[in-house]
C-alpha cells in the first residue's frame, strides 16, 4: 500500500497525461449560460445587458473548460515570478530602456494593473509567448468562472479551483488603490477613468462596463472615457466636470503619441495623473524585444538573476531575437520554425507564422520593428461543434498584479491567432486538476 506522500507523488506524475485526456475527451458543458446572464445583469445593473452581449458577441464564451496539471500551473507562476525578478535588475532595465521611447524612461511608481502573461502548454511544459499590459478579459472571465457547474461530483469539486483565493472585486479595488498609493502615498483615491479610443465601439466595451460597475460599488467613482474627451489644465486631468485621479489605461498607443492622447500624455508626463498600465510598464515588461533579453541565459546570469529564475526562463521563454539585417538571411531560411511579432504589437495583429510568410510580407517585417520567436505550438482542446468533435487551439493567460496571480483563463480558437469569433471558441475557464486523478 502506498503512503499518502507516495500517492500524491504518483497522482502528480499522472496529472499531465490526465489533463491531456480530459482536454481531448471530455465534452461536458460546464457553462451555465442562464447563471452567467443573471450574474452579468446583476453585476452591471442593466437589465438585458447579458442578452445584448450574447447577441453582439455570440462566440465570446466557450461551453467547456480547459484542464491543466498542478505542476503546469505552478510552473507558470514560477515563470511570472522570474520575469518580474528580471525586470527589477538594473542591467535588464537599462537594456529594455535602451530601445524604449523617451516617455517610458520615467518611473512614477505604478507597477501595471492587470498584467497578462500568455502561455502555450507544450509537451515539454508551458512556454511564455508574450507579456501584455493591456490584457483584456479578466472581468469577463471572472463572470464566466462563477457561472460554471459540475456535471458530476468530481467536476463540481474541480470547478471550485477556478476562482481566485480572495474576493475578485476586493482584489481589483485593492489593486487600483495600491497603484495610486505607489505614486501618491496616503492620498485618497476618489476617481478612475477607464480610457480607450472610441470606447463605445470597442469589442470589449462590456468588460469596461463590468469594471466600471465593480469599482463604483467599491466606492471609487469610475467612468468610461475617450481620451479625446479628456482635458488637462496643468494641475489636474478632467472628464467633463469630473476630476480624474487615476486612469486605467486600455489604449494600444503604448507611448501616448497620438493626437487624441495629448491631454493624457501631458497629465502623465507631469505626474499630475496616475496612469496604469503606463508607458514605463509597457517598455519594461511588454515590449516584445524584451523576450530576447528574457531568453538570453548568459546575459541574465551576468546581470545577477538568481539561478532558479534563470532556469525557469530558460525553460519557459522560446528563443527570441530582434529581427535585423544581420540575421535576416538566417531567419528567412529558418522561417518555418519561427513566429514573427511586431515589437509593439497587440491582439495578434501583424503577427505571422513563419511558414506562411510571403516575400512581400517579409520585406515589410524587415522595414519594421519585429522579433522572431522560436515557434511553440499551442495545445488543443476538443470541442463539439456542429455535432462533431473539433480541435481548437489553446492560449492560457495568467492575469497578475505585482507578480501575483489574480485569475487564470484560456482562449480557444482556430486559425493562426485568437479572434474571439469562432463558434465553439472564446474565453474558457482553466481547471487545475489537483487531486482529480479519479476523473
Amino acid at each position: 500500500m502506498l503512503t499518502p506522500a507516495a500517492e500524491k507523488k504518483s497522482a502528480d506524475a499522472e496529472a499531465p497525461a490526465l489533463a491531456e485526456r480530459l482536454n481531448h475527451g471530455c465534452f461536458c458543458v460546464t457553462l451555465d449560460r442562464a447563471a452567467l446572464s443573471r450574474h452579468l445583469d446583476a453585476e452591471v445593473g442593466i437589465a438585458g445587458f447579458a442578452a445584448a452581449l450574447a447577441s453582439s458577441h455570440p462566440s465570446l464564451f466557450s461551453n467547456v473548460p480547459v484542464f491543466v496539471a498542478p505542476d503546469t500551473m505552478l510552473a507558470m507562476e514560477h515563470d511570472v515570478a522570474a520575469v518580474e525578478a528580471a525586470a527589477q535588475l538594473s542591467d535588464f532595465q537599462a537594456a529594455a530602456m535602451a530601445w524604449a521611447p523617451a516617455i517610458a524612461l520615467a518611473d512614477f511608481g505604478p507597477m501595471g494593473a492587470l498584467m497578462g502573461y500568455d502561455f502555450h502548454i507544450t509537451a515539454d511544459g508551458p512556454r511564455l509567448i508574450e507579456v501584455n499590459t493591456n490584457a483584456g478579459g479578466a472581468f469577463l472571465n471572472h463572470a464566466l468562472a462563477v457561472a460554471q457547474r459540475g456535471c458530476c461530483l468530481e467536476m463540481q469539486r474541480l470547478a471550485q479551483n477556478i476562482l481566485p483565493g480572495r474576493n475578485f472585486d476586493e482584489q481589483i479595488s485593492a489593486m487600483f488603490i495600491a497603484e495610486w498609493q505607489l505614486q501618491r502615498g496616503a492620498e485618497q483615491l476618489s476617481t478612475i477613468a477607464i480610457v480607450d479610443d472610441d470606447p463605445e465601439a470597442q469589442f470589449l466595451l462590456p468588460e469596461f462596463q463590468l469594471a466600471c460597475s465593480i469599482l463604483n460599488a467599491s466606492g471609487i467613482q469610475t467612468v468610461i472615457a475617450d481620451p479625446a474627451a479628456l482635458k488637462f489644465d496643468g494641475v489636474a486631468l478632467w472628464f467633463n466636470d469630473l476630476r480624474i485621479d487615476l486612469v486605467y489605461n486600455r489604449l494600444v498607443d503604448f507611448a501616448l503619441t497620438g493626437d487624441r492622447h495629448t491631454a493624457l500624455r501631458s497629465a502623465y508626463e507631469s505626474g499630475r495623473a496616475v496612469v496604469t498600465p503606463n508607458p514605463h510598464n509597457h517598455a519594461l515588461l511588454a515590449d516584445k524585444r524584451n523576450l530576447a533579453l528574457l531568453s538570453d541565459a548568459t546575459a541574465l546570469e551576468r546581470w545577477g538573476l538568481a539561478a532558479q529564475h534563470r532556469n525557469a526562463l530558460q525553460s519557459a521563454v522560446p528563443a527570441t531575437v530582434v529581427v535585423g539585417a544581420a540575421n535576416a538571411d538566417n531567419l528567412w531560411a529558418d522561417r518555418r520554425n519561427q513566429f514573427f511579432k511586431p515589437s509593439g504589437g497587440h491582439g495578434s495583429k501583424a503577427a505571422y507564422r513563419g511558414e506562411k510568410l510571403t516575400r512581400k510580407v517579409w520585406a515589410e517585417i524587415l522595414c519594421g520593428s519585429y522579433v522572431a520567436q522560436a515557434f511553440a505550438p499551442p495545445s488543443n482542446r476538443m470541442v463539439v461543434r456542429d455535432g462533431a468533435p473539433s480541435a481548437f487551439k489553446v492560449d492560457v493567460r495568467l492575469y497578475t498584479y505585482a507578480g501575483t496571480r489574480l485569475l487564470t483563463a484560456a482562449r480557444l480558437y482556430q486559425g493562426q491567432t485568437t479572434n474571439m469569433r469562432t463558434p465553439g471558441g472564446g474565453f474558457a475557464p482553466v481547471l487545475d486538476i489537483a487531486g482529480g486523478a479519479n476523473l
